[in-house]
């Protein structure tokens, strides 16, 4: 008896998987030949809006990274990360002992020239119209060691100057290369990096084809990836004459207003990506159907009404992303095959 238990639930199954493959088979012949009406739409009366979606990110105007001219060892640090700062204020200093006596040295060279340039031109007072060649040459080597000592003055004066960080905006302390003095940095590293928030925006690039579309003022709406639930407003402060540099293409820098969401004034951060949608037409009160139902073939663009082998010729108006104005013997409510 359990034998025969065994071979009758064996048999059950091979039947009911051959029922399963005959459902299969016969839905997708149906579908293939029409009669399964596959997946369709409804044409729709509403808006159509054809937009320009272009990734970018958040930066600021004011935005600076701050270096040291000279290699060296810091003396002095104002500021943490963090903090606020105003304009001008001391941020950091390396040791400048070496850069002061470099400059009181290139000084007293300069002195030490200016007196011998002076006791030449007393020598050849008088020879201003009949001065000899080796006057002249005299006269031209102390002028020249005069201006290499006036230069090397310059030089050592900015050298000093830049062993001295200053805010050159008010703004936020964002990076400090280290908080403690003693450390050596090299001049290309950098000590403090500073932001002002006030003048953060989203910069995106368009190409050459995009960029005509465009105009200062118009109304975009932002999507940051760090804000996936919120549409932020914004318009275009300002578009590039010139093509952005390093670009394989003809690309520019398109700079749109950012406004923070309700009761988050700190909550962009420079680098934060998304995508900024540009409304370049739109159309109300006009019939539609997603583009995937609409096709072509050497007589025009058609789309199936009613059945699948039922081709009605069109025309299309405003494509947006989503939406097709469709045009001719059609009407709101007919449904559409694909």
């Amino acid at each position: 008896m359990k034998g025969m238990t065994i071979m009758f639930r064996g048999k059950r199954k091979f039947v009911l998987l051959l029922l399963l493959i005959a459902v299969v088979g016969g839905l997708f012949y149906r579908s293939r030949n029409g009669n399964g009406n596959g997946a369709t739409t409804t044409i729709e009366r509403g808006n159509v809006v054809d937009e320009l979606i272009l990734s970018g990110e958040v930066k600021a105007d004011e935005h600076a990274v701050l270096k040291f001219k000279t290699s060296g060892e810091i003396d002095w640090i104002g500021v943490s990360e963090g903090d606020w700062v105003k304009k001008g204020k001391k941020l950091a200093q390396i040791d400048a002992r070496t850069l002061d006596s470099a400059l009181q040295m290139a000084r007293a060279d300069l002195r030490a020239a200016e007196a011998k340039l002076a006791r030449t031109y007393d020598d050849l007072k008088g020879h201003d119209v009949d001065e000899t060649f080796p006057q002249r040459e005299t006269r031209t080597t102390v002028e020249t060691t005069k201006d290499k000592a006036y230069e090397a003055v310059i030089v050592a004066e900015e050298n000093l100057k830049g062993a001295t960080l200053y805010a050159p905006f008010a703004g936020m302390v964002t990076y400090l290369a280290t908080p403690y003095t003693g450390v050596n940095l090299l001049y290309t590293e950098a000590v403090v990096e500073l932001v002002n928030p006030q003048t953060i925006y989203f910069e995106v690039a368009a190409d050459q084809t995009e960029v005509t579309k465009l105009k200062v003022g118009q109304e975009v709406k932002i999507l940051l990836d760090s804000f996936p639930d919120i549409s932020l407003s914004g318009e275009i402060l300002s578009i590039g004459f010139t093509p952005k540099a390093g670009e394989a293409g003809a690309v520019y820098r398109i700079k749109v207003s950012l406004t923070p969401p309700e009761g988050q004034v700190d909550a962009f951060r420079i680098g934060m990506t998304g995508d900024a949608r540009f409304i370049l037409s739109q159309k109300e009160d006009i019939l539609y159907i997603p583009p995937e139902f609409i096709n072509t073939n050497t007589e025009g663009t058609y789309i199936k009404v009613g059945d699948k082998n039922n081709k009605t010729y069109i025309e299309t108006g405003l494509e947006g992303e989503e939406r097709v104005e469709v045009k001719g013997t059609i009407k709101e409510g007919d449904i559409v095959f694909d």
